[in-house]
Protein backbone atom coordinates (compact mmCIF):
# COMPACT_ATOMS: atom_id res chain seq x y z
CA UNK A 1 0.00 0.00 0.00
CA UNK A 2 3.17 2.26 0.63
CA UNK A 3 4.10 1.94 -3.31
CA UNK A 4 0.51 2.83 -4.25
CA UNK A 5 0.49 5.63 -1.86
CA UNK A 6 3.82 6.92 -3.33
CA UNK A 7 2.60 6.03 -7.33
CA UNK A 8 -0.56 8.42 -6.74
CA UNK A 9 1.80 11.41 -5.10
CA UNK A 10 3.73 11.26 -7.94
CA UNK A 11 0.83 11.34 -10.37
CA UNK A 12 -0.43 14.32 -8.95
CA UNK A 13 2.84 15.86 -8.45
CA UNK A 14 3.03 15.22 -12.36
CA UNK A 15 -0.26 16.90 -13.02
CA UNK A 16 0.86 19.57 -11.04
CA UNK A 17 3.98 20.44 -13.08
CA UNK A 18 1.69 19.80 -16.22
CA UNK A 19 -1.20 22.19 -15.13
CA UNK A 20 1.33 25.05 -14.35
CA UNK A 21 3.14 24.23 -17.55
CA UNK A 22 -0.02 24.44 -19.48
CA UNK A 23 -1.71 27.76 -17.87
CA UNK A 24 2.29 29.08 -18.61
CA UNK A 25 2.13 28.02 -22.27
CA UNK A 26 -1.28 29.38 -22.85
CA UNK A 27 -0.29 33.03 -21.57
CA UNK A 28 2.51 33.04 -23.72
CA UNK A 29 2.04 31.70 -26.54
CA UNK A 30 -2.10 32.99 -26.50
CA UNK A 31 -1.77 36.10 -24.48
CA UNK A 32 -4.72 34.75 -22.48
CA UNK A 33 -5.75 31.69 -19.92
CA UNK A 34 -7.63 28.69 -21.80
CA UNK A 35 -9.55 27.81 -18.54
CA UNK A 36 -11.37 24.08 -19.19
CA UNK A 37 -8.10 22.68 -19.41
CA UNK A 38 -5.87 24.53 -16.42
CA UNK A 39 -9.25 23.56 -14.55
CA UNK A 40 -9.50 19.94 -15.94
CA UNK A 41 -5.92 19.90 -14.65
CA UNK A 42 -5.75 21.02 -11.61
CA UNK A 43 -8.82 18.93 -10.70
CA UNK A 44 -6.83 16.13 -11.32
CA UNK A 45 -4.15 17.29 -8.58
CA UNK A 46 -7.04 17.41 -6.52
CA UNK A 47 -8.24 13.76 -7.56
CA UNK A 48 -4.50 12.42 -7.41
CA UNK A 49 -3.86 13.71 -3.94
CA UNK A 50 -7.38 12.87 -2.30
CA UNK A 51 -6.12 9.03 -3.15
CA UNK A 52 -2.98 9.53 -2.44
CA UNK A 53 -3.67 10.58 1.20
CA UNK A 54 -6.46 8.06 2.08
CA UNK A 55 -3.79 5.54 1.00
CA UNK A 56 -0.71 7.00 3.19
CA UNK A 57 -3.18 7.53 6.34
CA UNK A 58 -4.39 3.79 6.03
CA UNK A 59 -0.54 2.88 5.81
CA UNK A 60 0.52 4.43 8.45
CA UNK A 61 -2.27 3.23 10.69
CA UNK A 62 -1.43 -0.62 9.60
CA UNK A 63 -0.12 -2.95 12.12
CA UNK A 64 1.71 -5.26 9.91
CA UNK A 65 2.79 -5.15 6.17
CA UNK A 66 0.33 -6.24 3.29
CA UNK A 67 1.00 -9.45 1.72
CA UNK A 68 1.45 -7.44 -1.59
CA UNK A 69 4.53 -5.76 0.18
CA UNK A 70 6.34 -8.29 1.67
CA UNK A 71 8.88 -9.67 -0.45
CA UNK A 72 8.59 -12.92 0.20
CA UNK A 73 5.37 -12.57 -0.26
CA UNK A 74 3.16 -15.41 -2.74
CA UNK A 75 0.85 -14.65 -4.56
CA UNK A 76 -1.45 -16.93 -3.03
CA UNK A 77 -1.28 -15.72 0.22
CA UNK A 78 -2.74 -12.32 -0.78
CA UNK A 79 -6.47 -14.24 -1.52
CA UNK A 80 -8.70 -12.53 0.61
CA UNK A 81 -12.64 -13.16 0.53
CA UNK A 82 -13.60 -10.69 -1.79
CA UNK A 83 -17.49 -10.83 -1.04
CA UNK A 84 -20.48 -13.28 -2.22
CA UNK A 85 -21.64 -12.89 -5.63
CA UNK A 86 -24.06 -15.43 -7.74
CA UNK A 87 -22.52 -16.58 -11.04
CA UNK A 88 -25.94 -17.33 -12.45
CA UNK A 89 -27.39 -14.43 -11.89
CA UNK A 90 -29.14 -11.78 -14.44
CA UNK A 91 -30.07 -9.20 -12.46
CA UNK A 92 -26.76 -7.42 -12.31
CA UNK A 93 -27.01 -7.29 -16.27
CA UNK A 94 -30.99 -6.38 -15.96
CA UNK A 95 -29.55 -3.33 -13.52
CA UNK A 96 -27.00 -2.76 -16.33
CA UNK A 97 -29.02 -2.53 -19.27
CA UNK A 98 -31.83 -0.10 -17.33
CA UNK A 99 -29.51 2.17 -16.62
CA UNK A 100 -28.35 1.94 -20.49
CA UNK A 101 -32.13 2.73 -21.13
CA UNK A 102 -31.90 5.35 -18.50
CA UNK A 103 -29.01 7.23 -20.16
CA UNK A 104 -30.50 6.89 -23.64
CA UNK A 105 -33.73 8.24 -22.70
CA UNK A 106 -31.62 10.93 -21.67
CA UNK A 107 -29.88 11.48 -24.92
CA UNK A 108 -32.37 10.76 -27.03
CA UNK A 109 -35.85 11.28 -25.67
CA UNK A 110 -36.52 12.08 -22.33
CA UNK A 111 -40.01 9.82 -22.47
CA UNK A 112 -37.64 6.98 -22.23
CA UNK A 113 -36.26 7.94 -18.99
CA UNK A 114 -39.09 6.38 -16.94
CA UNK A 115 -38.97 3.40 -18.70
CA UNK A 116 -35.59 3.07 -17.62
CA UNK A 117 -36.19 4.29 -14.10
CA UNK A 118 -38.73 1.24 -14.06
CA UNK A 119 -36.51 -1.20 -15.07
CA UNK A 120 -34.16 -0.04 -12.47
CA UNK A 121 -36.37 -0.31 -9.38
CA UNK A 122 -37.96 -3.77 -10.94
CA UNK A 123 -33.73 -4.86 -11.10
CA UNK A 124 -32.88 -3.70 -7.69
CA UNK A 125 -36.20 -5.54 -5.98
CA UNK A 126 -35.32 -8.68 -8.18
CA UNK A 127 -31.71 -8.41 -7.42
CA UNK A 128 -32.22 -8.28 -3.13
CA UNK A 129 -34.82 -10.51 -3.20
CA UNK A 130 -33.19 -13.20 -5.66
CA UNK A 131 -32.40 -15.65 -2.54
CA UNK A 132 -35.74 -15.33 -0.67
CA UNK A 133 -37.58 -17.50 -3.98
CA UNK A 134 -36.63 -20.68 -5.83
CA UNK A 135 -34.05 -22.62 -4.56
CA UNK A 136 -32.64 -20.72 -1.96
CA UNK A 137 -35.87 -19.72 -0.51
CA UNK A 138 -36.18 -19.61 3.17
Amino acid sequence: MKFNAWMFWALAAFFFVEGILYIWWNAVDNHSVEWAGSIALLLCVVLWGLIAFYLTVHARAQTEPLQQDRRDGEIDDDDPEMGFFSPWSWWPFMIGASGFIFFLGLAIGIWIVPIGLALFLVSIVGWTYEYYRGYFAR
